[in-house]
């Protein structure tokens, strides 16, 4: 080659037997093999490892696993050690491609095709018999792809981590890999330095371990040892004439043939491989399923478990499946069909409190809802084309959800309390074509690429519409509707409808996806449960209520309050929302209820008069004192007070009215109730390792995850196949990730989150039960119970939030009250934080994990903030 990239020859060998125990390599799975050249040539000899020698039982097929640039076998190690397992193991072969890792150095150049055509000279040589499922990353994966294509008859599915099949020769290369492949600079950083190795490695999240940063040097260690990085780079066919071009494009062609099944495992914070390539390979292979591991980068087989997330994919592809229990659904009725039915009713559908209130008759938002849907499909939306919707709740939001609806396009619904960050996160992973929002969201929306195109669901600042190439207002859209004589067909019951995002109070937010038959069931879910239709006019300071009134047939209206901040809902605002549609039910958060009835003094007689008429209210989203339901009673004398469980996977799971909550009294954990018509709950008991192993059961008195099964829980988690995969472990459940228990009556107690589960040296502790025992002690505003040191002896720590300055540590009387009130618990220490964390969206739920993290610094003589 010219670059002089190719050239050195060196002999293959096996690494360094103590560089292989150091990364946890059986030295039997390292070894050569000669293969014959394809032209007659000399016989070439490849590095691989082979977990064949120390397997017991027939595996269930192979996996041929195909390293990139600079990486070598090393990378797939953890696969190796995994798929040597007693039950349903897998050979796993990773090889070290020729020119790489500890591979024979030919010095000869190898184009995109050579390289395909070797692998397949070594599989021949191996005498490979199906069933072969490829793993593949950065270069390996096309590579691997190319096999693929080549030996449909062995091939049994695909695995990709991270890697491009297509590079068009219009977009540019991205920057991270631009700079090595400039002719000056390439031999430079990729071959005469290590450059281009330490950029990958230093790439990891987390931080690479310095001994496995060294294990993937190990084979690298000279110029002329690094010959092959500088080859693959120097190969790359950006452009149309380069050499590997036409294999390039028959590998990316071929791909969309592939009916075998896929699996795509992604770290989007890759500098090299970003979303477009996800989208490119996504659209090549419709069927794959996703997975995103939010946080990891290009080397996300090193941040993340990918071993046991293939095996897990193996195992449900390729095992045998477990039928899932019949779940009844009712019969289906479309979302906006209540909506439809009442095109030609001139009273009033919704009210929009606030600044710019707006009211809107049930005939004119059923219009403007069919012109939003025929404008939007006449701009070019499809069904199945995901919009993200970036507006305050009120009659903007309303029309246009229903709209998406209408038409069949997904809705994608995250929470703006999120923050840019967790917000920015959250669409990006959804991966809409249009965003809809208001000025704030757009430009955010622009700057940080969340959609190729923009609307605008308001006025626009002048000029600002054309800077930030905002295509067209709702206005816009509504004209082009009522200008378009098409006729919608309604949306197939089973097809996706929205992607909601949890509030992220457990880690990222969660796209949950839900079809429309799933939407419709928790429709019929809440108006079966609480009577709430055409004559129980609807008043919700909580987004997803307000959006479900047009469905209920409830006119509706949404307090004047800033909705990603609980706290700002005030009773008289609440007062004013209810008296302004003579409103029968009231929804609220605990901090929002919490918040109504702090201000409660400030009420008018008229307010009083309008809140005595509310017949029932609901709180929920976060465990809800019965002090707040009792007091919420003083504001609303005439209303039952009910607190629903759910979560945003499954709105709506059990219900408790305050009523039951006095009978139950106190217990380990927040009483949430019964469950609802059409849902069934068990518990999944944890293990001595905190672990919930348990069968779905419903024995009282045994702690465990709760687990749901409804007709209205969501139909998948987005992107992330093997979270939905362990969710759904037991056919026909949801796992909720929260730990309760039934009692003898049948209601059901939650103790926390089983991520928030402590294994101590005495047992397994939840810590919901405790904290509400330390929120009784006198001065004492809330309470996290939290685990300090090695699972399986973590110590209990308590830290509390007083209501006045307290030291870091508790002083002894507080110290000792706590203690007490928890008892028989042992605690290892009390301490007292300025204010605990709790979630932006409900404003309730405490952050235990950060908590912890905080403690540890403290109880380590650390400076920490929490």
């Amino acid at each position: 080659m010219t670059d002089g990239t190719v050239g050195h020859t060196a002999v293959a060998s096996s690494p360094p037997r103590a560089l292989l125990e150091a990364g946890g390599i059986d030295p039997l799975w390292s070894r050569l093999v000669e293969v014959p050249a394809r032209d007659g040539g000399p016989v070439r000899t490849w590095h691989l490892l082979d977990n064949a020698a120390t397997l017991t039982q027939e595996p269930v097929g192979t996996l041929l696993c195909v390293h990139g640039n600079p990486t070598w076998s090393y990378l797939w190690r953890r696969l190796v050690a995994a798929g040597a397992r007693e039950q349903r193991p897998w050979r796993v072969i990773a090889v070290d491609q020729l020119e790489m890792g500890y591979s024979e150095r030919t010095g000869d150049t190898h184009r995109l095709a050579d390289r395909v055509a070797d692998l397949g000279a070594l599989t021949d040589e191996l005498g490979l018999t199906g069933p072969v499922v490829t793993v593949g990353h950065d270069w390996g994966g096309l590579i691997s792809l190319g096999w693929a294509l080549d030996h449909p008859d062995l091939l049994a599915g695909v695995v990709l981590t991270n890697t491009a099949v297509f590079q068009s020769v219009d977009e540019r290369v991205p920057p991270a890999l631009r700079v090595a492949m400039a002719p000056a600079v390439l031999p430079l950083t990729t071959t005469t330095t290590p450059a281009f190795l330490e950029t990958t490695l230093a790439i990891a999240h987390p931080k690479l371990d310095r001994s496995v940063a060294d294990g993937f040097r190990a084979p690298y260690d000279s110029a002329e040892r690094r010959a092959g990085i500088g080859g693959f780079v120097a190969d790359i066919p950006a452009s149309a004439d380069h050499p590997s071009r036409p294999e390039l494009e028959r590998i990316a062609e071929g791909v969309r043939g592939l009916d075998v099944p896929a699996l795509l495992l992604w770290g989007p914070r890759d500098p090299v491989f970003t979303a477009r390539y996800l989208r490119d390979l996504r659209d090549r292979l419709p069927h794959a399923d996703v997975h995103r591991f939010e946080g990891a980068g290009h080397l996300v087989v090193e941040d993340r478990d990918v071993a046991g997330g293939v095996l897990r994919w193996l195992d449900a592809r390729f095992g045998d499946p477990t039928p899932a229990p019949t779940v009844a659904h009712e019969p289906y009725r479309a979302m906006g069909a209540t909506l439809a039915a009442r095109a030609d009713d001139d009273g009033t559908a919704l009210i929009e409190l606030g600044a710019h209130a707006r009211r809107a008759t049930w005939r004119a938002l059923a219009a403007r809802t069919e012109e939003l849907a025929r404008g939007l499909a006449a701009s070019g939306v499809r069904p199945g084309d995901r919009v993200a919707l970036l507006v305050p709740p009120g009659v903007d939001l309303t029309s246009v959800l229903y709209a998406c609806l209408r038409l069949g396009a997904v809705v994608v619904v995250a929470d703006a309390g999120l923050g840019v960050q967790g917000l920015t996160r959250a669409v990006r992973a959804a991966e809409p074509s249009v965003v809809i929002g208001i000025e704030r969201a757009l430009v955010a929306a622009r700057w940080l690429r969340w959609a190729p195109t923009l609307i605008s669901a308001g006025p626009l600042r002048a000029g600002t519409a054309k800077a930030l190439g905002v295509r067209a207002s709702l206005d816009d859209v509504a004209a082009l509707g009522r200008a378009s004589s098409d006729q919608l067909p309604w949306p197939d019951p089973d097809a996706d409808a929205a992607i909601l995002f949890t509030s992220g109070s457990t880690g990222p937010a969660k796209g949950v996806a839900y079809t429309h038959r799933r939407l419709a069931a928790m429709r019929d879910a809440v108006a079966r449960t609480y009577e709430i239709g055409p004559d129980s006019p609807l008043v919700a300071a909580f987004a997803p209520f307000v959006l479900l009134g047009p469905a209920l047939g409830a006119t509706s209206a949404s307090p004047d309050m800033d909705v990603t901040a609980p706290g700002t809902l005030t009773a008289a605002a609440l007062a004013e929302a209810v008296d302004a549609i003579d409103g029968a039910v009231v929804f609220a958060s605990p901090a929002a209820l919490a918040s109504a009835v702090r201000t409660g003094s400030e009420l008018s007689a008229s307010d009083r008069s309008a809140l005595a008429g509310v017949r029932l209210f609901l709180s929920a989203g976060a465990p809800v004192p019965p002090a707040l339901l009792e007091s919420a009673v003083a504001l609303m004398p005439n209303a039952e007070a009910h607190t629903p469980y759910g979560m945003t996977e499954s709105l709506l799971v059990t219900d408790v009215s305050l009523g039951q909550l006095r009978a139950a009294g106190p217990g380990n954990g927040v009483c949430v109730g019964r469950p609802v018509v059409g849902a069934t709950v068990a518990i999944s008991a944890l293990d001595a390792d905190g672990e919930a192993s348990g069968s779905p059961d419903t024995v009282p008195g045994v702690t465990g995850e709760v687990l749901v099964s409804a007709a209205h829980v969501k139909e998948r988690y987005d992107g992330l196949w093997i979270t939905q995969d362990a969710s759904a472990r037991d056919a026909g459940w949801h796992r909720t990730g929260d730990v309760g228990h039934l009692d003898a009556d049948g209601l059901l107690w939650i103790e926390g989150r089983l991520a928030h589960v402590l294994v101590t040296d005495a047992g397994v502790v939840t810590p919901v039960g405790l904290e509400h025992r330390a929120a009784t002690v006198d001065g004492v505003v809330s309470a996290a119970v939290v685990g300090v040191g090695p699972r399986g002896t973590e110590q209990v720590v308590v830290v509390v939030e007083t209501a006045g300055a307290s030291p870091l540590v508790a002083e002894p009387p507080l110290a000792a009250a706590v203690r007490a009130a928890v008892a028989p618990t042992v605690v290892a220490a009390v301490l007292v934080a300025p204010k605990l964390p709790t979630d932006v969206r409900h404003n309730s739920k405490i952050d235990r994990t950060r908590v912890a993290r905080w403690a540890s610094r403290v109880l380590a003589g650390e400076r920490a903030r929490l």
